[in-house]
């Protein structure tokens, strides 16, 4: 039964109601098996009726295997309608730490007030050195929201809490801002302060400047063609992460469609 899934599964890779996978697979709707009173689908045959609900092709089921966070900061509870609860979060994660890698900066994505919505990507040594202070996360959360405050629509770089530069790239689905990509932790042209701004960091976040300053180091320097590519690709990345909350809910109207036309037979 290694390549089985069973209900449960089924529900959270569709994003529909228990019951909706049991009308649908009593109805054969579904590619599935009843093993006792418990049914069972196969993993295989799943990601073959999703890819031709879709009309494309779509993610595969291992996506729902775990994934690694490097610096985990909690999450909050996402009602229906939220970015959290549109999106695939492990297939997004996986996303999100590739595109890191490649831009070698730090990558998050948050809601429209910050709040965060997956973990942080290629976090810096900074950011995680600070990061272990109890109200760090609600400094951050702070600072993203005032990116999601920036008028412009095009990313450009402001500093961070921290006097690092970041940017964010815009999450639309149709007229709505549903959240943002935000890149991080690149140091500016000044960089590193000067030994009074280290103190006042210090003492800002109750850290010893003796433990701060040998992480000041720890950030990423990117050249001018570096920022540009990060402030193009950031919303690219963006584009992306707002198309597949787009074929998620065709697919999820569609499920619900097929569901309806399942219990009126």
């Amino acid at each position: 039964m290694a390549d089985m899934l069973t209900a449960k599964d089924v529900q959270e890779l569709l994003q529909v109601d228990r019951s909706t996978v049991y009308r649908m697979a009593e109805a054969g709707r579904l590619p599935a098996i009843k093993v006792g009173k418990q049914w069972r689908f196969p993993a295989a045959q799943i990601d073959e009726w999703m890819a031709t609900q879709m009309g494309a092709q779509v993610l595969p089921t291992a996506v729902m295997l775990p994934v690694a966070q490097p610096q985990s900061i909690p999450l909050p509870t996402n009602g229906i309608g939220s970015l959290a609860a549109l999106l695939p979060l492990e297939c997004v994660q996986l996303i999100q730490e590739s595109h890191a890698d490649l831009l070698g900066v730090m990558l998050i994505v948050t809601d429209m007030e910050g709040n965060p919505i997956t973990q942080p990507s290629r976090p810096c040594g900074l950011f995680e050195a600070i990061n272990k202070r109890p109200d760090a996360v609600q400094r951050c959360i702070s600072s993203w929201n005032d990116l999601g405050q920036t008028l412009s629509f095009e990313p450009t770089f402001q500093l961070s809490h921290l006097g690092l530069l970041c940017t964010r790239g815009l999450i639309r689905v149709g007229t709505e801002l549903k959240g943002m990509v935000v890149a991080g932790c690149i140091a500016p042209e000044d960089w590193p302060p000067a030994e009074e701004q280290v103190k006042e960091m210090a003492a800002e976040f109750g850290i010893a400047p003796t433990m701060l300053k040998p992480r000041l180091h720890e950030v990423f320097r990117l050249d001018e063609q570096q920022k540009t590519a990060v402030l193009t690709s950031v919303q690219q990345i963006a584009n992306i992460v707002a198309h597949i909350v787009k074929e998620r809910l065709e697919l999820v109207g569609r499920l619900d469609a097929i569901a309806g036309l399942a219990h009126m037979k």
